[in-house]
């Protein structure tokens, strides 16, 4: 049965199979060039695999640059932003959803304008807010502006208006507050949406550039994109090997945080009508 699928279906698979080798085609080269010396990678020739196989690159990424510095900095920030929307988003998709209120709908379209506001748009008048509270190059001014997104509020009221309102006045009846509520019935029953929550804010605040090069004035404070960025800043030459080492040491954490909750994730995709 299943070669008489793929022999009716033939014309589906390969368009499919083209579009998955060119996805992961760089992801492929730039690990090879991980393990590439400067010469081979700037031959000219196009080769997967390594012809002279070296660990050079990632012992220079870890001796040469202030990697371990970098690496703190890109965890405390993503970590930091990804507790904060999964606790803000949830409130704020909770009251949008299930608590009535004057002005309700007005904010929700608020929120909806938002995700329709390019980020760099905002950079300007965030970096006038956070150095006139005196946040400039600290970990505040790369954390409080992310802490709460409209796309987190956005999928987090879709997913819990999905929660039947019958739970919800059980537990009025009983005498239970919304903060109780909210945190023995609303988030036990969130789970899918907060690991897709999750992931999608540890990749973004992960890979963010931009705001971490304008509020972190001092190298103690980069994370890891701007640092890697920065190795071959005035240099007559470009370390090829080097960058595409410490591009691959960043892909891994996300790629192990996309294995453990990829099932919550395509569940938390398929749930919030993000399809």
């Amino acid at each position: 049965m299943m070669r008489n699928i793929l022999r009716g279906r033939w014309y589906l698979y390969i368009p499919l199979l083209i579009g998955l080798g060119l996805t992961v085609l760089p992801f492929v080269w730039m690990v090879s060039g991980a393990f590439k010396p400067q010469r081979e990678i700037l031959s000219g020739e196009f080769t997967l695999l390594p012809e002279n196989g070296t660990l050079r690159n990632f012992a220079d990424l870890f001796t040469r640059v202030d990697f371990s510095s970098y690496f703190v900095n890109s965890v405390v920030v993503a970590v930091a932003v990804v507790l904060g929307n999964l606790l803000f988003c949830s409130m704020l998709g909770y009251a949008l959803s299930k608590i009535e209120f004057p002005g309700r709908r007005a904010l929700f379209a608020v929120v909806m304008t938002m995700l329709m506001v390019p980020t760099v748009v905002t950079f300007i008048p965030l970096f006038v807010l956070v150095t006139r509270m005196g946040l400039a190059n600290t970990f505040g001014a790369l954390i409080l502006p992310f802490l709460a997104t409209p796309l987190g509020v956005f999928i987090m009221r879709q997913f819990i208006g999905d929660i039947p309102d019958s739970l919800i006045e059980a537990a009025r009846l009983d005498g239970a507050g919304e903060f109780r509520i909210f945190f023995t019935v609303v988030i036990p029953l969130s789970g899918p949406a907060l690991a897709t929550l999750a992931i999608l804010q540890f990749l973004s605040s992960w890979n963010e550039f931009l705001w971490p090069l304008v509020a972190a004035q001092t190298e103690d404070m980069y994370t890891l994109p701007v640092g890697i960025a920065l190795i071959s800043a005035g240099a007559n030459t470009v370390n090829y090997g080097l960058l595409l080492a410490g591009a691959t040491v960043i892909v891994l954490p996300i790629l192990v945080l996309f294995l453990f909750l990829q099932r919550y994730f395509i569940q938390g995709i398929s749930t919030t009508g993000l399809k």
